[in-house]
């Protein structure tokens, strides 16, 4: 995975937000192992603790599962999946009209222009 990170956000949040958007995209697939939080933090190029404190919340979310001595393995809930995907797709949508009402356009004017393209 290729990290990118940026100074006006935490890092595990960032961390959470890409691994979310690889798995809704199926970089990572359902099931799919995760490497180590040590090699995966040498990845990013983050504390191990950081790495650890993201991984957490996505199990919390539901989207990581951890079996002992095994590992971390992206969930096999398909519906959850999808639902992280629309989610994902809702906001980005959210984000979009908010952009084009600061630019003057109402929602069903940027509407249009979504259906224009």
């Amino acid at each position: 995975m290729l990290w990118n990170f940026n100074s006006n956000t935490p890092i595990y949040i960032q961390i959470i937000e890409q691994i979310k958007l690889s798995i809704a995209v199926g970089e990572y697939k359902a099931g799919d192992k995760l490497l180590s939080v040590r090699e995966l933090a040498s990845e990013a190029e983050v504390n191990p603790n950081t790495m650890q404190k993201a991984l957490s919340e996505l199990e919390r979310d539901g989207l990581l599962y951890t079996q002992r001595t095994s590992g971390r393995f992206i969930t096999s809930d398909t519906l959850k999946i999808a639902a992280l995907r629309k989610q994902l797709a809702n906001e980005q949508v959210e984000n979009f009209i908010s952009k084009m009402k600061l630019l003057g356009y109402s929602s069903e004017e940027a509407a249009e222009m979504l259906k224009d393209h």
